[in-house]
């Protein structure tokens, strides 16, 4: 079972990512790796409300 700390600490790190992509002009990646992100962190939730 994860916990919340282990979540927010994978969205940072892919919230960094997507500052990263950004910084460089590749907006289209940007929100790839946000939308990516968001959905990973809700799966991760509901799995630990099904735990």
């Amino acid at each position: 079972m994860q916990d919340y700390k282990e979540i927010y600490i994978r969205l940072f790190a892919r919230v960094a990512d997507a500052t990263d992509a950004l910084e460089l002009g590749n907006a289209e990646k940007a929100l790839s790796i946000l939308i990516d992100a968001q959905q990973e962190a809700e799966q991760a939730v509901l799995e630990m409300d099904e735990a």
